[in-house]
C-alpha cells in the first residue's frame, strides 16, 4: 500500500473538507500516495480569529494522536489551514512529517517571487498572521495582506468569491507591489487556475502545495 497522508481540516465545515478533496484528486490522481480526509467536528466553523486558532490547536493534536494509535495510522500529515494551528503541538506528537499548509505556501511563494502579496479570509486574520511571519522570519518579505472579508464556507463560491480575490489580488499588486500572491484560506483550493489567470502573476495556493511537499518528502523525492 502506498503511504498515507492525512488532510486534516481544524474547521467543522466538510464542504472545505470535500472541495480540497476534489481539488486534489484531479491534481494527483497519479501521486504514490493514498490521501484521506478529516473535518474535525467540534473546531469553530472557520479559523478567523486568535480564540478560534486556540482552540482548533488542542483538537488537532489530539486528532493526530488518535490517528496514530490506530491500525490505519497515517504517514504524514497536513494542517488544511492557513493559520496552521496545533502545528507545533501536533510535532510534539510525532516524529512523522506535519505540515502547516501556511508554511508550506510561504516557502513555495518566496521561490517564485521577491514580494509576496496574501489575500485573507477575514480582517480579523490579518494582525494574527503577522505575529505567524514574524515568528517564522518571513515578514520582511510579505509586502501587503489584504482581506475579502468573507466567511470560510463563501470562500470557494465562485460567484462571490471570484472578484472579490481577484479585486484584492489586483491591489496587492498595483498598490502594495506584490510579485507573488498566496490565497490564504483553505476554502479557495479550487479556484486558483482561474485567479492566477486574471491576476497575470503566480498564485500559490496552500492545500495544493502541501499536498505536493508531503508527498515529495514521503516518496523520498525530498531526501
Amino acid at each position: 500500500m502506498p503511504p498515507t497522508i492525512l488532510v486534516l481540516n481544524p474547521n467543522s465545515l466538510t464542504t472545505v473538507t470535500q472541495s480540497i478533496a476534489q481539488t486534489a484528486s484531479a491534481q494527483f490522481c497519479d501521486a504514490p500516495v493514498r490521501l484521506v480526509y478529516a473535518t474535525l467536528a467540534d473546531a469553530p466553523p472557520g479559523i478567523a480569529t486568535q480564540r478560534d486558532a486556540d482552540r482548533a490547536a488542542v483538537l488537532v493534536a489530539d486528532a493526530i494522536e488518535r490517528n496514530l494509535q490506530s491500525a490505519d495510522a497515517a504517514n504524514a500529515f497536513i494542517l488544511a489551514c492557513y493559520s496552521d494551528p496545533g502545528l507545533a503541538a501536533a510535532r510534539e506528537v510525532t516524529r512523522r512529517p506535519v505540515i502547516g499548509i501556511g508554511q508550506a505556501a510561504l516557502g513555495a511563494a518566496s521561490t517564485l517571487g521577491e514580494r509576496i502579496g496574501v489575500v485573507a479570509i477575514t480582517s480579523r486574520s490579518i494582525a494574527r498572521h503577522f505575529r505567524a511571519y514574524r515568528a517564522h522570519g518571513m515578514d520582511h518579505k510579505i509586502v501587503g495582506e489584504r482581506a475579502v472579508d468573507l466567511t470560510v464556507a463563501e470562500s470557494g463560491d465562485d460567484m462571490l468569491a471570484v472578484p472579490r480575490i481577484v479585486a484584492t489580488g489586483q491591489a496587492l499588486i498595483e498598490r502594495d507591489g506584490a510579485d507573488v500572491i498566496v490565497l490564504g484560506c483553505a476554502g479557495m483550493a479550487a479556484l486558483r487556475p482561474r485567479i492566477e489567470d486574471a491576476l497575470g502573476v503566480p498564485v500559490v495556493e496552500p492545500c495544493m502545495t502541501a499536498i505536493a511537499l508531503a508527498s515529495n518528502v514521503l516518496t523520498g523525492v525530498l531526501r
